[in-house]
């Protein structure tokens, strides 16, 4: 069996995978772990997506967290930065979501944050998963007045609005903006808090039905909003996925602004008022080059991590930055919040736009796109890991760095929550780099299946 946890939490085909049995034994040993040292009667809030299987293992790891004496707080469909936020403000002593994020339907997973929003170290999910293949021995079960309760807020995604509207500085009156919110946990949090800071919101994509989360809409599917962008002759368009802690965005003229540039404009913008802290960024290694080079001109120091935002976060507290994230759209604004999140940044977002007075489409131009080809192999998920361990892989990956050598680089990578080895080339030629990257990962998925 390999390890449990993920870059993201537990992730895996709901009721296949991630069974209503192994999500008990999460609550059972996530609770444990992260309150045994209390001495009062412990409470974990709960929050999911809107995916149809989120009810199930909500209330698998619900009865988890009551049958070893711990409370639940259940806080229904909300967006994974409002659990972190909401587990600090309720002062409770951790939350989980159940989300699968950006993943299709048919997948969920469960991610832990401690009594101060933040995601777990490697450590403490090594330390839950052991009592998980101990059968959890050493942990007691209390019975009668032991057991604990469920308590439901469903006036906690209120709460995480109003923080949201007084957490940046941004009057958004008569601006017309398109959101995307990919049918998933951001479709009344969102849209109620731009239309309250004044904005006219397009909203596509707010009818969740428990099938359709991410299907051909949101930040991994961003074709519908480039044109109903234009169509609607919108400042800006705002892509959310299905748990709304990243976001991509789209300028007037229907461009992908991605993640990279997202934290390039706010960057520099913030930079300029001396709220950049220690003039530094951190990113992770697939960030493109064109950011290193803007950053370079631009006087910011730019820290560069592993991929996974909690990679990211973990550098950020270590040096004290403030702002850091990855290109697909997770970017951390520490001084507000202790994880990705997709509302956060569109509204630091949008207050360089109102307080510059220039189009998006201008502001990106902060810094050059290099050329990048990301191809995924499709390998089992037991031997993502290992690809190096095949010969005529290796030789192939040594050829490919040697060619693109001064004048690019290849990363190889096993994804963190899907049975997918990650392929990308960064070069200047975007036909050369993406014809060598699909031979790579053809050569990938013949080798590894």
């Amino acid at each position: 069996m390999g390890r449990l946890f993920g870059t993201d939490g537990v992730r895996g085909v709901a009721n296949s995978e991630l069974t209503p049995e192994l999500a008990m034994q999460l609550g059972q040993a996530g609770a444990y772990v992260l309150t045994k040292e209390n001495a009062h009667q412990p409470t974990i809030l709960v929050g999911c997506d809107t995916r149809a299987s989120g009810d199930m293992l909500a209330y698998a790891l619900m009865a988890g967290v009551c049958s070893v004496g711990a409370n639940a707080v259940f806080v229904g469909v909300i967006p994974t930065p409002a659990v972190a936020f909401l587990t600090k403000k309720f002062k409770v002593d951790a939350g989980v979501v159940i989300s699968a994020s950006h993943n299709t339907m048919e997948f969920n997973g469960i991610k832990f944050f401690n009594g101060e929003g933040y995601k777990l170290s490697d450590e403490l999910e090594d330390e839950i998963e052991s009592y998980i293949l101990n059968d959890m021995q050493d942990i007691n079960m209390p019975t009668g007045s032991g057991i604990g309760k469920i308590e439901y807020r469903p006036d906690a995604k209120e709460h995480y609005i109003e923080f949201a509207k007084k957490a940046v500085d941004v009057d958004l009156t008569g601006m017309k903006i398109v959101v995307d919110c990919a049918e998933g946990a951001s479709y009344y949090t969102s849209v109620k808090t731009l239309h309250e800071l004044g904005a006219e919101v397009v909203p596509i994509h707010i009818s969740p039905d428990g099938t359709n989360i991410n299907a051909n809409c949101g930040s991994t599917h961003m074709e519908e909003l480039k044109a109903r962008v234009v169509y609607e002759k919108a400042v800006l368009g705002l892509a959310f996925d299905g748990d709304a802690d990243r976001l991509l965005a789209v300028d007037e003229t229907g461009s992908l602004v991605d993640g990279d540039q997202l934290m390039a404009i706010c960057g520099c913008y913030l930079k300029e008022q001396g709220r950049l802290a220690n003039d530094t960024i951190v990113v992770t290694v697939m960030t493109n080059l064109g950011f290193v080079i803007m950053a370079k001109e631009a006087g910011i120091n730019v820290e560069t991590t592993k991929v996974g935002d909690r990679y990211v976060l973990e550098r950020m507290k270590e040096i004290g930055a403030s702002l850091g994230g990855e290109q697909s759209g997770h970017i951390i604004f520490l001084d507000e919040n202790t994880t990705g999140d997709g509302l956060l940044s569109a509204l630091h977002l949008l207050e360089v736009v109102v307080k510059t007075g220039k189009p998006l489409s201008e502001l990106a131009q902060v810094m050059q796109v290099l050329p990048q080809a990301l191809v995924n192999a499709t390998v089992p998920n037991h031997k993502k890991e290992s690809y190096m361990d095949y010969p005529e892989i290796a030789e192939a990956i040594e050829q490919l760095e040697a060619m693109f050598a001064g004048e690019g680089r290849v990363l190889i990578r096993p994804s963190g929550t899907e049975p997918l080895v990650r392929v990308m080339i960064e070069g200047k030629d975007e036909e050369k780099i993406k014809d060598e990257a699909e031979k790579l990962a053809d050569l990938i998925e013949k080798n590894m299946l």
